[in-house]
């Protein structure tokens, strides 16, 4: 695929999102995971931020947001939507897994209708378990996969442990 038609897939994908976003709103997804205020939070696959003002909303300024995505039109959208509302603790991170942070040092990654398109699940698997603090909260969704495909694929290589199923959102924790 040209970089055109994936330019036009991302702003398609975008709009659909605004139409999405006003009937079920994602703050209703977001109060299952138990964010914190200060919390430090990756939203691994976060395309055109529908998650951000939220969760910028429930760590506070003490808190931190990373935005994952691979497509550059994401990264151009993420520092334009934290332009725009003045959140300077988000961070625009472009890759397609390796993330660059530390280890043990988030609280949270939201892993939401993205997990069916990453090429190597294993490698963003231990990422996520490397970068996640002891207990830290893996929040996932995808509706691309059936219940019996999610919890195979989540708890394999024994780095997660299924914890609850919500109504949006499966979570699990970090094995330690």
């Amino acid at each position: 695929m040209g970089q055109h038609s994936s330019d036009l897939h991302f702003r398609l994908m975008s709009l659909t999102f605004k139409f999405r976003d006003f009937f079920r709103p994602r703050m209703d997804i977001l109060k299952e995971v138990g964010i914190q205020p200060g919390f430090r939070v990756l939203d691994f696959g976060c395309g055109p931020g529908s998650y951000i003002s939220h969760l910028a909303a429930l760590v506070g300024p003490s808190g931190e947001i990373h935005a994952l995505d691979r497509h550059p039109l994401a990264i151009q959208t993420i520092q334009k939507l934290a332009s725009q509302k003045g959140l300077k603790n988000v961070t625009p991170l472009r890759s397609d897994g390796g993330t660059g942070l530390p280890d043990n040092h988030l609280d949270a990654v939201l892993l939401y209708d993205s997990f069916h398109e990453i090429d190597r699940p294993d490698e963003v698997l231990k990422e996520l378990h490397r970068i996640l603090k002891p207990g830290g909260i893996l929040s996932f969704r995808d509706h691309h996969l059936k219940e019996e495909e999610i919890l195979p694929k989540l708890k394999k290589g024994n780095l997660f442990e299924f914890s609850r199923k919500g109504k949006k959102t499966y979570t699990f924790s970090k094995k330690l």
